[in-house]
């Protein structure tokens, strides 16, 4: 092993020492790389003019379509976190399995299923069910483990179910490590995975983890029924016709929601950025309706939101097959379709404006946004300095040599990033791990890009639940009820967390639970 490959351990073993001492990521992966690319200039094993691709790399990060989508989707799931779509629809189901014995827990994991793929930020939605949900489960007398578990686990749901940003993220990196793992294997035309893939690939083994959460709590409610009893009815509560006109009133504008985002990634009608900006616009126009309660301002949003779908129908080209724009309507008319859009885009934004939701949610947007690009530019000169040391054909040859080849890899590799789990974000581990490992198994024959995604994004989701430093844990206990302890919440998600592990073992020997969906959309990747 020569002196490049030494520093570059060093390096990777500087920043994980400074990440667990509590500095700040992004600055972490960005000083400590920055001190070893110099280190290695001054040892003559690494040129330091490697260091003039970093500005090319930080525009390309910048300028990158893919990742627009994340401010986007945050901005969507932040915006519905203050509509109280939550509230409505933690209630309505409540009151539609509360009389069951453990049908308040099963409501809670269909709601955490629609928040997650609404929201697509674990942290708000882990606050907001915690806020309502909690209490609620106490009151009605759930067992305490069983209710803190419940809802951690659920709301953790955010980070494999399209369009959580940990696909997006995972998805670019993927595909940037899949392009260079074919590059390397003398492949000049590669072919490519994208979010999209990943999105589609990620549907079936989600809704496999949330039925087995399901079978869980059915499975408490009979074996250990005082753990989860039944909510006595409620006299006043809706009943028959009225329940399911209130439980269809709060679950279609939602579910039309994802619908209108994931179906048309699915479907490749759009990008998954394009998506997003319908998932937020849909957000806002959602928002308004909920908060706004005059009858006037009201009556514009359905006439505003059907406006801008039929422009946009109208604008829409190439994707089916209809002539350009200025063929089709004209091209005098066509500036007069984007001012009435225009228009119609200003009702919903004016009124969330004025019921003064819609400054505090691009403010958070911007927070959580400036945050992840931060990390993004500061793992990018860690890649570029690691590279130049030799790190990625040091990780090549090692993966390589394990006993169990590809699959002993790949095993080396889930376990890694299980127990980095305990001490470091996913965001981290997906911008620190992902682009030294994932060139090398992808190298290796065998391995579905896409599968290895969807495994990586259950693992890194069981990172956010573990004990005993899961991001989730601390959202939670941040807003629990005085009596949830953190010994409740540890030890009521360990079932959830074996839950998950044994998703991972199904999902190693049936691939196709993630292979199939993408391949049959998209063709094959592997």
């Amino acid at each position: 092993m020569g002196a490049a490959e030494i520093l570059a351990i060093l390096m990777v073993i500087a920043v994980c020492g400074s990440l667990m001492a509590g500095y700040p990521v992004a600055f972490t992966l960005g000083g400590v790389s920055l001190a070893f690319a110099v280190l290695g200039h001054l040892l003559g094993v690494m040129d330091s003019r490697l260091l003039g691709a970093l500005p090319q790399r930080v525009y390309g990060v910048m300028t990158n379509e893919v990742l627009l989508a994340i401010p986007l989707f945050i901005f969507m799931g932040v915006m519905l976190e203050r509509s109280r779509v939550a509230e409505d629809l933690l209630e309505t189901m409540g009151r539609l399995f509360g009389p069951l014995r453990g049908g308040l827990g099963i409501s809670v994991a269909i709601v955490g299923v629609l928040l997650a793929a609404a929201k697509g930020v674990v942290g708000a939605t882990t606050v907001t069910m915690g806020l309502i949900v909690l209490p609620a489960m106490l009151r009605h007398g759930y067992d305490p483990r069983l209710a803190a578990g419940t809802v951690a686990a659920t709301a953790t749901l955010a980070q494999i179910f399209p369009p959580a940003t940990v696909l997006v993220l995972l998805g670019d990196q993927l595909g940037n490590a899949y392009q260079a793992a074919q590059l390397a294997q003398g492949v000049f035309a590669p072919n490519s995975v994208s979010v999209s893939d990943l999105f589609a690939g990620a549907i079936v083994p989600a809704f496999a983890l949330v039925l087995a959460y399901i079978a869980y709590l059915i499975a408490m409610a009979i074996f250990v029924p005082q753990s989860s009893p039944a909510i006595p009815p409620d006299p006043s509560a809706p009943k028959g016709l009225a329940l399911a006109q209130r439980l269809a009133s709060v679950l279609v504008a939602p579910i039309l929601l994802i619908v209108a985002v994931l179906g048309s990634i699915l479907a490749g009608i759009a990008t998954p950025t394009e998506a997003a900006s319908v998932g937020a616009f849909g957000a806002i126009l959602l928002a308004a309706w909920r908060l706004r309660t005059s009858g006037a301002e009201r009556s514009f949003l359905l006439p505003s939101a059907l406006l801008v779908a039929l422009i946009a129908l109208l604008l829409l080209k190439a994707e089916w097959g209809l002539p350009s724009t200025g063929s089709w309507i004209g091209v005098p008319i066509t500036p007069l379709l984007v001012i009435v859009g225009c228009i119609g885009l200003l009702v919903p934004v004016l009124g969330v404006y004025r019921a003064g939701v819609l400054a505090p949610v691009m403010t958070k947007t911007a927070q959580i946004t400036s945050m992840i690009f931060t990390i993004l530019i500061g793992a990018t000169l860690f890649s570029l300095v690691f590279r130049g040391l030799g790190g990625d054909d040091m990780v090549h040859r090692a993966l390589s040599d394990l006993p169990g080849g590809t699959a002993g890899a790949i095993l080396v590799v889930m376990l890694a990033m299980f127990l980095l789990g305990f001490v470091m974000d996913a965001f981290e581990i997906i911008f620190v791990v992902v682009p030294i490992v994932a060139p090398a198994l992808l190298k290796m024959p065998g391995v579905d890009p896409v599968w290895l995604g969807v495994m990586m994004a259950l693992n890194l989701q069981t990172s956010y639940l573990h004990p005993p430093l899961g991001p989730t844990l601390f959202f939670l206990r941040g807003v629990a009820p005085p009596q949830i302890t953190t010994m409740h919440i540890y030890i009521g998600v360990i079932p959830f967390v074996l839950i998950q592990l044994a998703a991972l073992v199904v999902l190693w020997y049936f691939p196709a639970l993630a292979t199939a969906l993408p391949h049959a959309l998209y063709g094959n990747k592997s």
